[in-house]
């Protein structure tokens, strides 16, 4: 798919209000399966964009999300002082959001 700023496409609401993100555009956008996206409105339009974290707050990205690194930074100090690893740390992070969602799931059927 070569790149444009009009490419689009209609997609169906699945069960639970979600939405597919077709093959093309998420390949065109380097999205894959662990990656975080952006939802914004504009002027109606409901905007996806690819989010990309940097582990280095100092090089060029989003300010908010280097305000965030920042604002985090004693607590994953804490948290790596103490022993655990960041893959650990993540781990443990991914298994609450899972859980979170399968309430969330289970709350909607």
């Amino acid at each position: 798919m070569q790149s444009s700023d009009q490419t689009s496409t209609v997609v169906r609401l699945l069960r639970g209000d979600e939405i597919t993100i077709p093959t093309e555009f998420r390949e065109e956008l380097g999205i894959d399966d662990n990656a975080m996206v952006l939802l914004t409105i504009v002027d109606g339009e409901l905007r996806i964009r690819p989010v990309h974290f940097n582990t280095n707050p100092s090089e060029q990205g989003s300010p908010g999300l280097r305000a965030l690194y920042e604002y985090f930074a004693p607590v994953r100090e804490e948290i790596l002082a103490s022993g655990i690893t960041q893959e650990e740390l993540f781990a443990d992070i991914d298994a609450a959001i899972a859980e979170v969602r399968a309430k969330r799931r289970a709350r909607r059927q």
